[in-house]
């Protein structure tokens, strides 16, 4: 059968920069340990064992779900869908709650809390919605690191389908253009449960201006994150750098590195990738 030969021609990789480029498994597809053919959801959580280390060699081909057409056209989407989707739900909660900060009288907690809660200020709102992008950088730090990277047990098939339902098709077909940023329909429910969750806690326009501004800070890290994989930043920036940490965290390192649109968390909780000048093939 035919076999890989480890280099990315779809990829907008710089190929003259040995720290941009990436390090894929050589394939022979008749061998491999599941059916290229063949959706690969259902298969991967009878590979037990020997899951992890497959997940994480890297390949250069696009990744097929599910058998049902609508559930797999669910499951994929283009990069452009994040601002589309989302952009107008940032503006219309910005300015909403923006409207009622400006009426006054805007209680810090939610109703059940009223006699503990405090009266916001208008000049409150910008603080609150950087709040809210702060708030998102940890939680993709969090989910990245503690959830997408959790090692499912090699004895639970549903735990290992789950794993690469989230996160392991993405370490495994890392330039599958449709599967590299959060398709909006799971998107959304993820998206519901957490204003849903500030409401629990937080007034209404408290809340609504906290979720404004982690909604646009998971905009920006969607549209980063696909960035980061076909863009080609000029070298020495912010990007460069913010590329050259993923890159490693996908072919060398990919237990460090979990910050996507930066790297102020992996400083915090010590996991930068390693300074080295080549990266080691996984």
């Amino acid at each position: 059968g035919p076999v890989e030969n480890g280099s990315v021609a779809s990829a907008n990789t710089q190929k003259t920069d040995p720290v941009m480029e990436p390090k894929l498994k050589a394939v022979d597809w008749d061998k491999d340990l599941v059916d290229w053919q063949k959706p690969l959801l259902w298969q991967v959580g009878h590979l037990g064992e020997k899951y992890d280390e497959w997940v994480h060699q890297p390949v250069s081909r696009p990744i097929r779900l599910f058998h049902s057409d609508f559930v797999e056209a669910l499951s994929k989407t283009v990069w452009y869908s994040v601002p589309i989707v989302w952009v107008p739900l940032v503006l219309y909660c910005s300015w909403s709650y923006y409207g009622a900060f400006a009426q006054g009288n805007v209680p810090l907690l939610a109703p059940f809390a009223t006699e503990y809660s405090v009266a916001m200020p208008e000049s409150a709102f910008p603080g609150l919605f950087l709040l809210g992008l702060f708030i998102w950088s940890l939680l993709e730090y969090l989910i990245h690191r503690f959830l997408f990277h959790l090692k499912p047990p090699s004895n639970s098939a549903y735990l290992i389908m789950l794993h690469f339902a989230m996160h392991g098709q993405h370490h495994k077909a890392p330039f599958d253009t449709s599967r590299l940023v959060f398709p909006p329909v799971p998107a959304s429910l993820v998206i519901a449960f957490f204003y849903l969750l500030l409401r629990l806690i937080l007034s209404a326009a408290v809340a609504g201006t906290v979720f404004a501004g982690s909604l646009l800070g998971y905009v920006i890290y969607d549209l980063t994150h696909y960035y980061l994989h076909f863009g080609s930043p000029h070298k020495g920036s912010y990007l460069y750098h913010l590329k050259a940490h993923h890159v490693k965290h996908h072919f060398a390192h990919h237990q460090s590195g979990f910050g996507i649109s930066s790297k102020l968390w992996d400083h915090f909780f010590h996991t930068l990738t390693p300074e080295e000048p080549h990266l080691k093939t996984q």
